[in-house]
């Protein structure tokens, strides 16, 4: 669970010290995600989030992306990952995503672990 620890560990814990995310406690979460983001490599409403980690915003060819997305310069890491589900518009002002975001870190750090696992 390295990226659920690497947020934990953002958000003010220490790696070691921090509980590690639950993955499937997140993949639960992940439900309300999956409306509009596929881990299959396929897009939907939202692109696909297999292969997230590591991506550049805004670079799934096959999507069409908004204007400010396409001109993010955010690469998705876990920091990048646990604000942008925090708050959405805080990370790349004037994105689509109608998503007002995921309050509670500990859910944040779930859907993480799930990710980690599952968007390989």
């Amino acid at each position: 669970m390295l990226l659920a620890a690497a947020v934990m560990a953002a958000a003010g814990g220490a790696p070691g010290t921090a509980q590690a995310g639950d993955a499937a406690r997140g993949r639960e979460l992940y439900a309300q995600c999956q409306a509009c983001h596929s881990l299959d490599g396929e897009n939907g409403v939202g692109p696909t989030l297999k292969g997230v980690v590591g991506r550049r915003a805004g670079s799934v060819a096959e999507f069409r992306y908004s204007p400010a997305m396409r001109r993010a310069s955010v690469v998705w890491d876990a920091a990048s990952l646990d604000g942008f589900m925090a708050d959405p518009q805080a990370v790349v002002r004037g994105n689509r995503m109608p998503f007002g975001g995921v309050e509670e870190a500990r859910d944040r750090a779930d859907i993480l672990a799930w990710l980690e696992e599952a968007a390989k």
